[in-house]
């Protein structure tokens, strides 16, 4: 789950961050000068929204390097390694990408993750808990999960996703913003410091329930790359895998890697709108049938 909580938690500092700096610079003040055009707002909210998300796209392969210890193989130092890059570049051949870095990451738990902002030139890392407790096959079916999710342009995907999302909270958040300080503080032309405190606050809650929407589209492109790695690793190999992975230990990678592992926790109710994968039965389910 990885790989889309460190891409939602990037995304939204990044987005504070800007509109920090437009407070700074004075766009607002500007907006408000011309009127509050709606118009000058919108695309005000859109540069900055698929700013925030490309900032992250750009970002997410040397953050999750980071976020995650990974140790990126330059070269094979032993049988396993050897194997893991071998079949990483046959997969890559297969699914017609270029070959990715392919790194390894301490954890006991069984997972992996694949991110970067371009098809060809993407990371896919696996822990030590992986190859020391599943067979061959199912770290190959592990491995062309990631694979595809790379091949699909998931994460490519996922930032206009983002950035149409992150485009509405912006406008959103403005319009609260002026909407609370012309209401609450009385203040008519609804630029006072209740503003920017309003936007800021706004645009915290309004993202993290737009992320509701991120996490649906992250839970369909599971189920296709479950599919495309059922075609480069075998359907038995990619359902053998996900069992293994539902037998292990239940413990999720870090909050903010999480949409990018292959691995997501269950979830119920609520909770379940928040969650970046679906439940392994589901998803083992949809392979058998």
């Amino acid at each position: 789950m990885k790989r889309v909580f460190l891409f939602l938690a990037t995304n939204l500092a990044v987005v504070l961050v800007l509109s920090v700096v437009a407070r700074l610079l004075g766009l607002d003040r500007y907006l408000s000068a011309q009127g509050g055009d709606m118009g000058g707002l919108l695309a005000f909210a859109a540069l900055f929204g698929f700013g925030g998300a490309f900032i992250s796209l750009a970002l997410s392969k040397w953050t999750a390097k980071r976020a995650m210890g990974v140790r990126v193989i330059e070269r094979p130092a032993n049988q396993a390694e050897e194997w893991l890059v071998r079949t990483v570049r046959a997969q890559a051949e297969q699914a017609g990408i270029a070959m990715p870095e392919v790194g390894i990451f301490d954890s006991p738990q069984p997972n992996a993750f694949a991110t970067g902002a371009r098809r060809n030139a993407a990371l896919v890392a696996v822990s030590t808990g992986l190859l020391n407790n599943m067979r061959p096959n199912e770290v190959e079916a592990v491995l062309g999960h990631e694979v595809a999710h790379v091949a699909n342009g998931d994460m490519v995907t996922l930032a206009l996703i983002q950035g149409v999302v992150n485009t509405f909270v912006i406008f959103l958040a403005r319009i609260i913003g002026n909407l609370v300080d012309k209401a609450v503080f009385r203040n008519e032309n609804g630029r006072g410091p209740a503003y920017f405190i309003s936007v800021i606050a706004a645009e915290m809650v309004l993202g993290i329930l737009a992320s509701t929407i991120v996490m649906w589209f992250s839970r369909q492109r599971e189920f296709r790359a479950d599919k495309g790695g059922a075609h480069l690793a075998g359907n038995g190999n990619m359902i053998a895998a996900l069992e293994r992975l539902k037998a292990a230990s239940n413990e999720p990678l870090p909050a903010q890697m999480a949409a990018f592992g292959i691995k997501g926790g269950a979830g119920a109710g609520l909770k379940r709108l928040f969650m970046s994968h679906p439940p392994l039965e589901e998803r083992i389910a949809r392979l058998r049938g």
